[in-house]
């Protein structure tokens, strides 16, 4: 009975296993963005640099209806002064929910979806998407790298081999990084495709890794404040700790020790 009960929890964790490594894809390389770790916060002009490229590149096929436009003034984000965001809402046309007519977008609207073309909505996407994964799912990597969206992003918009191939009336393109290998969307980054307004040189390295680190804030816009409150906490924590046992030494000091009658 026993022997039967080993043998079936090893099968169930060798399809586990197998099932993990299957969904996984490709290796995704562990990047050193500045906002990783206890301490990290957003590069301003990185997360500048990865709105032009969302802008110019992402934004004709995939939305971000979760974000709202005014928040690339935030301190903590792009930091665009107020100026520029009211310009830059003006390209966006929005159905207006009063009179059910288009207008060009403020401030005060969310970017537009975008489903015409069937892509996924970006808003959230560096936390819908895992780029490491512990052995079983025990999760030891995410503990000490984090659960790697921007870095899975990265890897996929990197991940093109240049083949291609067609398949039910559809063309797909390969890519090492995705789960099957293959995926319908083209590669969407070229070296020079934009011009960086800071002069900073667009290779498609560099590129996914500045559309990486925006998309990781427009998931977590208040990473920031939330590390802030936490470090907080836990030095509060501390003293209170600290307290706690300097005050428990000095009731059981003239006790301790002594030998009952």
């Amino acid at each position: 009975m026993l022997r039967k009960i080993a043998i079936t929890a090893i099968s169930a964790l060798t399809l586990a296993a197998g099932a993990a490594l299957a969904s996984e894809g490709g290796h995704v390389e562990d990047i050193a963005f500045s906002f990783e770790g206890p301490f990290g916060k957003f590069d301003e002009h990185q997360l500048q640099r990865g709105l032009q490229v969302y802008t110019e590149v992402c934004a004709a096929c995939h939305g971000m209806k979760f974000v709202p436009i005014r928040s690339l003034s935030d301190e903590g984000g792009p930091r665009l002064p107020e100026d520029q965001v009211r310009a830059y809402a003006k390209q966006f046309t929005v159905v207006d929910k009063d009179s059910g007519e288009e207008r060009p977008a403020l401030p005060s609207d969310n970017f537009p979806a975008n489903d015409g073309a069937g892509a996924p909505d970006l808003s959230l996407m560096a936390k819908a998407r895992a780029g490491f994964h512990g052995p079983y799912g025990l999760g030891i990597n995410q503990l000490l790298k984090g659960i790697g969206g921007p870095e899975y992003i990265h890897a996929l918009l990197t991940g093109y081999s240049g083949e291609s191939k067609e398949e039910a009336g559809s063309t797909f393109y390969e890519n090492h990084t995705f789960s099957t290998g293959w995926i319908k969307m083209p590669a969407p980054l070229a070296d020079g495709q934009v011009t960086y307004a800071d002069g900073t040189e667009a290779t498609v390295d560099q590129m996914a890794k500045d559309v990486s680190a925006f998309l990781m804030w427009t998931a977590e816009p208040h990473m920031m404040a939330r590390k802030h409150a936490g470090f907080l906490g836990v030095m509060m924590l501390g003293l209170l700790a600290t307290l706690l046992y300097l005050t428990n030494k000095r009731l059981w000091a003239g006790i301790k020790g002594k030998k009952s009658a």
